[in-house]
């Protein structure tokens, strides 16, 4: 455009171009804008990056957060076991026992003290821990506050059937100084019984576990040698099992046969620690079986009176035999006396 042109164009006009072409050099180029754009996504990964190795990668210090969270929910699951603490005091180089009673599993603190009166000379005594026939620990231990007084002892996780047993601590002094811990679950009530009743009638029989509650009673019968659960569902007409007390269980048998003669066997179930089990024989008798003693009453008064009858019989015709033969011998004797008097007379007359 030339200058005549330009001095055409209104100033005003002229004033607005200005104005235009300043605005757009203030305006950021296109490429800035796309690089900036890039820096930050490529940022927001790497930082992305950082935090999953921060979160879930285990650390040179430990484990991941997720992994701590973790056991912690595992050790939630399966809490701490309650821990018991049982006490033996031995006197005399003597035998204790206790009797310790779980349902549950447990952790047990066990403890043996020996009290010898006078106190020995050596300050320190070998004790050996057993479960069974197995030793678990051996330890030298020495005097208490009091001087003649030795203690030991052993910590033990009962968690499930096989860690029942007997825990024993054995001093090894001059003399057998020991103390049994017998960790058990408990036992059934009415171990064994005997029970006797008839046919076509029904028995009823009971265990109890004390003041323990199981988890579960299960009962059995012998089927030849081997045990067969009896199930009160499948055969109602036969068994009826009752459980209104959690810690006493009854089984009715009905329309009772010869066949249902035997052993029955009633478990209490304490989950991981075993079974504790109680027994019952019994036996069915027919009607007949009490008739048997009348019978045999029946049959000696039978028998008694028929040898009284015989002997009466036997000695009614021995009397006329006997009444015969007496007179056949006073008839003998009265002859033999007639001759005797002829032979005397007939004598005497020759002699004159």
């Amino acid at each position: 455009m030339s200058f005549s042109q330009a001095r055409s164009i209104p100033p005003l006009l002229l004033l607005l171009v200005a104005l235009l072409r300043l605005s757009d050099a203030g305006t950021p180029a296109p490429t800035a804008t796309v690089e900036n754009t890039s820096q930050q996504t490529t940022d927001s990964i790497s930082k992305s990056k950082e935090l999953e190795s921060t979160t879930f990668s285990p650390g040179p210090s430990g484990p991941s957060k997720t992994t701590e969270d973790a056991k912690q929910q595992t050790e939630a699951k399966t809490p701490d076991l309650e821990a018991v603490k049982y006490n033996i005091t031995i006197k005399e180089f003597s035998t204790v026992v206790k009797n310790i009673t779980l349902v549950e599993p447990t952790t047990l603190e066990l403890s043996c003290s020996v009290d010898i009166n006078p106190s020995l000379d050596k300050a320190t005594i070998e004790v050996m821990w057993r479960m069974g026939n197995t030793t678990v620990k051996d330890d030298n231990v020495t005097k208490g506050e009091h001087q003649n007084i030795w203690s030991s002892q052993y910590t033990v996780h009962i968690k499930n059937r096989d860690q029942l047993g007997t825990y024993t601590c054995v001093f090894k002094t001059k003399e057998k100084s020991e103390g049994r811990f017998d960790v058990r679950v408990p036992e059934v009530g009415g171990k064994s019984k005997s029970l006797v009743s008839y046919e076509g009638d029904s028995v009823v029989m009971t265990c109890n576990s004390g003041k323990y509650v199981p988890f579960d009673w299960v009962w059995y019968t012998m089927n030849g040698s081997e045990q067969a659960v009896i199930n009160d569902t499948l055969r109602p007409e036969k068994y009826h099992v009752s459980k209104k007390n959690l810690n006493i269980t009854k089984l009715k048998v009905l329309n009772l046969t010869e066949k249902d003669g035997g052993v029955y066997w009633c478990e209490a179930v304490f989950l991981q620690l075993g079974e504790s089990r109680g027994n019952a024989s019994l036996k069915v008798l027919t009607y007949l079986v009490p008739l048997k003693p009348f019978l045999a009453i029946a049959a000696e008064v039978i028998i008694l009176v028929a040898i009284i009858f015989i002997y009466e019989i036997y000695t009614k015709k021995k009397e006329p035999q006997a009444e015969g033969e007496k007179e056949f011998e006073q008839t003998e004797q009265l002859k033999s006396e007639d001759s005797n008097g002829v032979e005397n007379s007939t004598t005497r007359h020759r002699k004159v």
